[in-house]
């Protein structure tokens, strides 16, 4: 199976996803559980950076689960730098009302519940370059959704695309190469994963990039 198959969830799981709290639109979300599947197949644990309140891990811990693999998913969930109070995405309804700051991993947690994945997910609690730093093995997907400004894409690629094995798919999400759309450090990151050599996109849906690992380095 590869990431240009046509899969697709179940309708149960599909309505958990769009149930959850957070911000991939379905179109995007089909094209990443599709990548999941066919990089689950490689036998190896599947990873995303950036859980927020598990939207998209769902998708990811559904295809897992079909494979017999599991999701590490890393976030510090105190929020990324627009989700802080006064910016665009703020949510006060993740803030923590005893400390007063973002703490989505109750979200998180109780979304998975309600999904029946919890078993199929390792949350790892902590910033990714920390988490990365720690980590020895390989990943049969790397999913950067996470920090949007330059210093924390470039650090979660350089933290965890190293780990994508032979064949192996990155993917990164909310890459607007129009600046009039968005950010651009994902659409900087994903320029620099294609000139590096190591990768070659299998797959454009919206904002969402799919490569797959052909060569050696990052």
């Amino acid at each position: 199976m590869t990431a240009e198959s046509v899969v697709a969830p179940e309708p149960e799981v599909l309505a958990a996803f769009e149930a959850a709290k957070g911000f991939m639109p379905l179109r995007e979300g089909l094209a990443l559980y599709a990548a999941a599947a066919g990089a689950a197949a490689l036998g190896l644990p599947l990873l995303e950076v950036g859980t927020y309140c598990g939207r998209s891990t769902i998708l990811l811990a559904d295809a897992a689960r079909a494979a017999g693999v599991t999701v590490l998913t890393v976030d510090h969930h105190r929020g990324s730098e627009e989700q802080q109070p006064g910016w665009e995405y703020h949510d006060p309804t993740v803030v923590d009302p005893e400390i007063g700051l973002m703490d989505t991993l109750p979200s998180f947690r109780r979304t998975l519940y309600r999904a029946g994945l919890e078993e199929h997910v390792v949350a790892l609690v902590g910033r990714s370059p920390q988490v990365a730093a720690v980590w020895g093995g390989k990943l049969g997907l790397v999913f950067i959704d996470g920090g949007h400004t330059d210093e924390h894409a470039n650090g979660d690629y350089e933290g965890w695309a190293p780990h994508v094995a032979d064949g192996g798919l990155l993917v990164i999400h909310d890459v607007f190469p129009d600046p009039a759309d968005g950010g651009q450090a994902p659409y900087r990151v994903h320029q620099r994963a294609l000139s590096c050599g190591a990768f070659t996109e299998i797959s454009v849906t919206d904002s969402l990039r799919v490569l797959r690992r052909t060569g050696p380095g990052i």
